[in-house]
């Protein structure tokens, strides 16, 4: 795949002319004039290149380069450093990438690395938008990072109709063997879409405050927006990870209150069960001498003694509704 998605130069809220990686810096002009280039996983020598025309600082690039970065905004004089995480569901597992945005004075560059969603969609949103474009690379960074995060939705919904599935399943039995793995799992990706959101809302609050100049205070309430669906995404999350906790513990208050029937169970007839098992255990002892050992009728007498004995035992556990 091409490590240049895309080079062109804005101005008046409109696309002028694609550029080469070398004309970009003098393009960079400020305020409605700016460059947008979009790279995907490119080498060191794309990102030096880079690095000369803009005058990017040399951490923010060794970031880019290495990638693995956890979501944060770095200032570094004039210019903005953003790493944002992407994420998206893709046969019940979270994939997760990676987008480095370089924002200054006439100029923005997104570096995606891994499994991260193409943003040919924000570019022709924005080009779509002539009026809010002229705002320059403010409105670009705000579309940006609104097209993330309403990614976040759709993995976040599909989670959250898996759990209302598993809540409902938890209280009627107990949970098999592959359905609390699957809790498990659930909980797994809940915990990584957290690590992906959760930074987002210091980085949205930085990017609100005045004393980041390079961002117009006129964009700060799109960027107010992008934090209130953060703060949604995430109180969504972790409200979900809440409620699989306490599935699980109500599936395993339903497996202990099964399991006490059954012990009860067990109990009634082992008491029951002890009474014909005491009384021919009396009788095996093979003595001369013992009770009604002549008697007609004494045979007789004790079977009729444990049936009896052991109704009135099941009759008073009935009751008790141990059976």
């Amino acid at each position: 795949m091409d490590q240049i998605v895309g080079c062109a130069a804005y101005a008046d809220g409109r696309r002028q002319r694609d550029l080469a990686i070398d004309d970009a810096g003098a393009a960079a002009i400020g305020g409605d004039k700016f460059v947008w280039i979009g790279l995907h996983e490119p080498d060191e020598a794309l990102l030096r290149q880079v690095q000369r025309q803009f005058h990017l600082h040399d951490l923010a690039i060794e970031d880019a380069l290495a990638a693995h970065q956890r979501p944060k905004m770095d200032v570094y004089g004039d210019s903005v450093f953003i790493v944002l995480h992407t994420a998206q569901r893709v046969d019940h597992l979270i994939e997760v990438g990676e987008t480095h945005v370089f924002l200054g004075k006439g100029y923005l560059v997104t570096v995606r690395h891994g499994d991260s969603a193409s943003y040919a969609e924000v570019r022709a949103r924005c080009e779509a938008a002539p009026k809010m474009l002229r705002r320059g690379v403010d409105f670009v960074l705000y579309s940006l990072m609104d097209f993330i995060v309403d990614n976040y939705t759709p993995a976040v919904e599909a989670i959250e109709n898996e759990v209302e599935a598993m809540e409902d399943s938890g209280l009627g039995h107990s949970f098999e063997r592959k359905q609390i793995e699957r809790i498990y799992e659930t909980k797994r990706d809940l915990l990584t879409l957290r690590r992906v959101v959760a930074p987002l809302i210091d980085v949205t609050t930085r990017l609100m405050r005045y004393d980041v100049t390079i961002v117009d205070r006129d964009t700060h309430p799109y960027f107010r927006d992008v934090h209130d669906h953060v703060v949604r995404v995430l109180e969504t999350i972790d409200s979900l990870r809440e409620l699989l906790s306490t599935a699980l513990e109500a599936n395993l208050l339903v497996a202990s209150v099964q399991q006490n029937e059954v012990t009860k169970k067990l109990a009634g007839w082992a008491a029951i069960l002890a009474v014909p098992t005491a009384v021919a255990g009396i009788y095996g002892m093979n003595f001369q001498f013992m009770p009604e050992l002549q008697s007609r009728w004494g045979y007789p007498a004790v079977l009729f003694s444990i049936v009896a004995i052991c109704g009135y035992l099941y009759y008073r556990f009935k009751r008790s509704g141990w059976f």
